[in-house]
């Protein structure tokens, strides 16, 4: 999936049940000059369709939808030869699931209540390839994962994070902190090829399917 279509502009769908969500998404995002707003969608079904017939490079997915919700559509998508990169909406203190989205395949998380300039940089960054991770929502994640067994879970990322050279380790902790792949170049004075190169590494040897895992990784083994 490229990060742009054929005019050059992010090409966005949005899926979200409550029709003022929509509207207020396509209102903000509309008048960005490098951002169209191809499509809306209604619940989580109607967006896996309209998502295969409209191939947007960036789909904006509500979590709570009646009937196919957001993970399960994120899900589908993610299973595609081609998927379109997602960026779930989500509040926190009502969804319990949201954990889930790590395994459908999303690759950015924002809140319902973040503001219009950060929806519009996380949505052009998780266009450009680079997963958008809020270092309170990263947050958020490893401490609801951190309701079982710490210790075991503790045990068994630390022997994960074993597998990985020196260097590795430096970039799956800047990862961790929500680093974005620039950023971690600038830190630890590498390239941003070679950064991308790295955290490759990582996502195999952890096998980690997004940027999400590797953080609860990171921190569960205490790095």
């Amino acid at each position: 999936m490229t990060a742009a279509g054929a005019t050059g502009a992010i090409r966005v769908l949005v899926v979200d049940d409550d029709p003022l969500v929509r509207s207020a998404l396509t209102l903000m995002l509309g008048g960005q000059p490098d951002i169209s707003v191809i499509g809306e969608a209604g619940d989580g079904r109607e967006g896996v369709a309209r998502a295969r017939e409209l191939r947007p490079d960036v789909v904006l997915m509500d979590i709570r939808m009646p009937g196919l919700d957001g993970l399960a559509a994120t899900r589908e998508l993610h299973s595609d030869v081609e998927p379109p990169r997602v960026i779930v909406l989500t509040t926190f203190d009502a969804d319990d699931h949201v954990v889930g989205a790590l395994a459908a395949g999303a690759e950015g998380f924002l809140l319902k209540d973040t503001p219009p300039a950060e929806i519009v940089a996380a949505l052009r960054k998780v266009a450009a390839g680079d997963p958008m991770l809020s270092p309170s929502v990263t947050r958020t994640l490893i401490d609801r994962l951190r309701n079982g067994s710490t210790d075991d879970r503790g045990a068994t990322a630390r022997q994960k994070l074993e597998r990985l050279t020196e260097r590795e380790l430096d970039v799956a902790r800047a990862v961790g902190r929500g680093l974005s792949n620039a950023e971690i170049a600038a830190e630890l004075y590498l390239s941003v090829p070679t950064v991308k190169a790295h955290v490759s590494r990582v996502f195999e040897k952890l096998h980690a399917t997004n940027r999400v895992q590797i953080a609860i990784c990171v921190h569960d083994a205490g790095q």
